[in-house]
């Protein structure tokens, strides 16, 4: 009797066919939803501040790289840009390779490292 009162109810809980056919896209919506505002939606807005970004630089702009090279624009080619990075000395980088204008603050920090790895 107690096995009945037990079981039953779980059978009962476990029958396929009264589950709704849109049972799994109503979870589906939610989740894609959330990747959307996660993910998605803040990758194309950095995309498109980075692409207006690119599309303002001008000749005597400071500028760091992906690899952390901070220079001074000092010339425009096909897709390439020549930066100043020290005196007499000018390198040719893609243009998609520029991440950001530098600031002060930036550059005085990346010197204070540069120097404190030279002393160690």
């Amino acid at each position: 009797m107690i096995e009945c009162l037990i079981v039953n109810p779980i059978l009962l809980a476990a029958d396929p066919g009264a589950s709704s056919p849109l049972g799994p896209f109503v979870l589906l919506v939610p989740l894609l939803g959330i990747w959307y505002f996660l993910l998605i939606r803040p990758q194309s807005q950095q995309r498109k501040k980075l692409k207006e970004l690119l599309g303002s630089l001008k000749t005597g702009d400071r500028v760091v790289t992906t690899g952390g090279i901070y220079g001074m624009i000092v010339g425009f080619k096909d897709g390439t840009v020549q930066l100043q990075i020290a005196s007499q000395v000018k390198v040719d980088v893609a243009r998609s390779a520029i991440t950001g204008i530098a600031t002060e603050e930036a550059e005085d920090a990346s010197k204070q490292d540069s120097g404190a790895k030279g002393k160690k």
